[in-house]
């Protein structure tokens, strides 16, 4: 019977494991950090190494000491904009690519 392993978001992300390593080299665990900030279990911490959660990305980088966009450049720009991501990013992504395309029949392409 073979084991589900928690996969990483992307290649370019920190694996959880050094995320993990970074805060306790700092002193904190994700137990000690969910409790600086009010929060009843380290589950939604945790949680963050799977999906994104710009406030908890936020509070695990500033444990850290690194911007957030070093840990997970897939989430963020260069500049620490989060990247629109699902449907959002996919409209975003085709307003910047085809500007004058016709979007539910509301605007009809440039002649």
């Amino acid at each position: 019977m073979a084991k589900d392993t928690a996969k990483k978001a992307s290649r370019e992300d920190w694996h959880p494991a050094d995320i993990k390593a970074a805060l306790e080299k700092k002193g904190w665990t994700l137990r000690a950090l969910a409790q600086r900030h009010g929060l009843s279990s380290s589950s939604p911490l945790s949680h963050t190494f799977l999906r994104s959660y710009p406030l908890n990305e936020k509070r695990i980088a500033d444990a850290i000491g690194v911007p957030v966009q070093d840990i997970w450049p897939s989430r963020y720009h260069a500049d620490g904009a989060p990247k629109l991501r699902g449907l959002r990013g996919l409209r975003s992504h085709q307003q910047s690519t085809a500007p004058n395309c016709q979007r539910n029949g509301n605007r009809k392409a440039a002649a």
